[in-house]
């Protein structure tokens, strides 16, 4: 296992760092834009609380600093491991090799079936922005009846789209392409380690794309019993 030295934590702390700012920065911008845009475009969004208002700035603020400082650290972890990169190389070079015997239909499903739960988040923002636009047309309507029927729009396209990923959920688990599979494991709480429980691990794309977890949780067992060596050494003297 690769034990990180003390300047490539830093380094490390430093991208991430870069990352969050560049992701928080941009999303307060996305943020700030939409919100004055829809309060000067829709009654119905101008009548809703300054701190409700401002809560959203800051939501997309925080989701924005989260995603691009996560995508940085991993980044960077990848950039910094060969066996990483030579993993990833095969397994890109696999897929295309499989890709290239399917049609665009399946190429279609495919996508869909790894992008679902961002399509149904996607979807319901985008129900609700066209939703309130096709209701805020309706002259007759209070603001309050405006928010409650583009909600219940925007609801029954997420509702359709939240079906069609069970499908997929129920597909994939049927044929064992899930993300997710049931293993069995010793159970950590036996001490005669003779029990055996099941356990949900994410199923790997290929061997080894999980092992930096393993290696991880291994080094963390092995630090946690050399500090417990070094109280029990202590108490001793």
């Amino acid at each position: 296992m690769k034990v990180i030295s003390k300047e490539e934590e830093q380094e490390h702390f430093g991208v991430v760092m870069r990352g969050g700012l560049i992701g928080g920065t941009v999303g307060l911008a996305l943020g700030l834009a939409g919100v004055v845009g829809a309060s000067r475009r829709y009654p119905a969004f101008r009548s809703l609380t300054l701190p409700f208002r401002s809560f959203l700035v800051s939501s997309a603020g925080t989701f924005g600093a989260i995603v691009l400082a996560d995508r940085y650290s991993i980044n960077y972890q990848r950039s910094h491991d060969q066996m990483n990169n030579y993993l990833e190389a095969t397994h890109r070079a696999a897929e295309q090799e499989r890709r290239a015997h399917t049609t665009e239909w399946q190429r279609l499903m495919e996508w869909g079936r790894e992008n679902r739960y961002s399509i149904v988040f996607a979807s319901w923002l985008a129900s609700m922005g066209v939703a309130l636009a096709l209701v805020g047309r309706n002259k007759y309507l209070t603001r309050s009846q405006k928010l409650v029927q583009a909600r219940v729009y925007a609801q029954g396209l997420t509702l359709a789209v939240l079906i069609a990923t069970a499908a997929f959920e129920t597909a994939d688990a049927k044929a064992g392409r899930g993300r997710w599979e049931t293993v069995m494991v010793v159970d950590p709480n036996d001490p005669t380690h003779q029990h055996m429980i099941e356990k949900k691990i994410h199923k790997e794309d290929y061997e080894g794309q999980d092992l930096w977890k393993q290696m991880v949780a291994a080094e963390e067992r092995r630090l946690e019993e050399q500090k417990r060596q070094q109280e029990a050494a202590a108490k001793a003297e």
